[in-house]
């Protein structure tokens, strides 16, 4: 596992979009896995300025993204479906084809997400932001690691953190959809952002603490190619 930190939070999100422009101009037809939230925005900004500049085209990308909301229609501006057509899908020379997003309707659904990322050759980079309680994707503290795309039902602390982004917590939706530990892990290499003081226990029991389904990210431990970006308050127990 690499390990960066950066003197503002802006700055570790744009070394992610860096990686990620380094990925598509080594493999031009290049699977991402893409996440969702505040903490990517920047890296997404880099990327839509440096298609516009001709530096990179996105034509050949495949794209398949962490998670979304169950129960929230894709029109509505708080979906991610909608966030990554505002941020990049909108802005860059995507094909349509090649955009995918999971969807929660069905246990079948889910199994079909997995299936599609197979057939695409899996990924070749997934970029992950962290939860206060340690989830990646939407995948939350438990007993067991899930392996494929599910449903979860959200935990307080995430509902709580995601309430800023809607009208009140009674909005926020108590279920998505995530990929699972495995189809994250099965990924060639693992780009993990976290900022901000609140993600500093996570981003210490992430590298330090035990591997458990009680802290998900700590199975990154066991990846061959994982590089986690923070800012200095994220890094703030590694520093210490």
């Amino acid at each position: 596992m690499e390990f960066h930190v950066y003197d503002n939070a802006r700055a570790a999100c744009e070394a992610a979009g860096a990686l990620i422009m380094a990925q598509i101009t080594r493999k031009g037809d290049s699977v991402l896995g893409l996440a969702t939230g505040s903490t990517p925005i920047p890296a997404y900004e880099k990327l839509v300025g440096w298609h516009k500049e001709g530096i990179l085209s996105f034509e050949h990308v495949r794209t398949f993204n962490l998670d979304e909301y169950v129960g929230i229609d894709y029109a509505n501006p708080l979906s991610y479906h909608a966030f990554m057509e505002e941020h990049l899908f909108s802005k860059v020379n995507l094909k349509r084809k090649n955009i995918h997003l999971p969807d929660g309707h069905s246990a079948t659904e889910c199994q079909a997400y997995d299936r599609m990322i197979y057939e695409a050759g899996g990924i070749d980079l997934q970029l992950l932001g962290i939860g206060r309680n340690g989830h990646i994707g939407f995948n939350e503290p438990g007993k067991e690691f899930v392996y494929g795309t599910h449903i979860v039902t959200l935990a307080e602390s995430t509902i709580e953190a995601n309430a800023r982004f809607f009208k009140s917590p009674d909005e926020v939706p108590r279920q998505a959809v995530s990929m699972g530990i495995g189809t994250i892990m099965s990924a060639r290499c693992v780009v993990l952002v976290a900022t901000g003081k609140e993600k500093a226990d996570a981003v210490y029991n992430m590298i330090h603490g035990p591997i458990t389904p009680e802290v998900p990210c700590s199975i990154l431990q066991l990846h061959p190619c994982c590089v986690v970006l923070t800012d200095r308050e994220a890094a703030g127990r590694m520093e210490a």
